[in-house]
């Protein structure tokens, strides 16, 4: 069961930087119900550059609202279902240039969304249906900074194969978030597998101040991978709480 769709958009030009953290600076943020998702035995984290185009709410596409920047930094859970392992992520931080985009997010989602003023740049090859370089900025603390992703020349996109660590991160359909009252809330996200290309990227800016102290060491040191990607429609049904524990009462000690 994946419930209804609440919104739909195109997800394009992303940009995906990957680096490699220690588990245990992850496992506070792990929510109930769900475990670290290791690729042959590491605990890795992404930051995500990409445009959200189109985009509608229970079918409405709400004036001024429809094509927004996001970038945002993630990593990798995974929770047993009925049908076997749901793999997914869990975002530390989404920011986005719009407070009522990131107002909703929070509002229906719990999701830490962010708003800061943000900018991007694409540069399309003559095969426009696949950015050969990105640059995705914002502002924060009067300095722009952000990501940049150019892709490695001579590569052709491609489908990352089973057990690669390109599909590892990019074939994810499932989101959890930790609930203030102690419980988990799931959704699913639909969308088509993505060629990809490997890239040359880098990420400036103050890591601390932005994503969090636990973060600063690993990202400061340049990604292990990176990759650029065309990207597709998406939907993103609505989620429910995993079953455990009852929520805890307001005031309740």
């Amino acid at each position: 069961m994946t419930g209804r769709t609440v919104l739909t958009a195109r997800w394009c030009d992303l940009a995906l930087l990957t680096w490699e953290l220690d588990a245990g600076a992850l496992r506070p943020r792990v929510p109930p119900g769900t475990e670290l998702d290791l690729f042959e035995g590491r605990a890795l984290v992404t930051l995500v550059g990409f445009r959200f185009l189109d985009t509608r709410v229970l079918g409405v596409a709400i004036p001024f609202h429809r094509d927004f920047t996001e970038v945002n930094l993630r990593f990798y859970v995974r929770r047993r279902a009925a049908e076997g392992w749901r793999h997914g992520v869990v975002f530390v931080r989404e920011l986005v240039p719009r407070r009522a985009v990131a107002w909703v997010a929070r509002a229906w989602y719990g999701e830490p969304y962010r708003a800061l003023p943000m900018r991007h740049r694409i540069h399309q090859p003559p095969q426009p249906s696949q950015p050969s370089a990105v640059a995705y900025q914002w502002l924060h603390r009067g300095r722009w900074q952000g990501l940049r992703a150019a892709a490695e020349g001579g590569v052709p996109p491609s489908v990352p194969a089973a057990g690669s660590e390109s599909g590892f991160v990019t074939v994810r359909h499932w989101g959890w978030t930790a609930t203030r009252d102690g419980g988990t809330r799931e959704y699913h996200v639909g969308h088509p597998p993505w060629p990809v290309r490997p890239a040359a990227a880098s990420l400036d800016g103050d890591v601390e101040g932005v994503w969090g102290p636990e973060f600063a060491d690993a990202l400061g040191a340049p990604p292990r991978s990176a990759i650029l990607a065309a990207g597709s429609a998406v939907t993103v049904h609505a989620g429910r709480r995993l079953p455990g524990p009852e929520p805890r009462p307001t005031g309740a000690q």
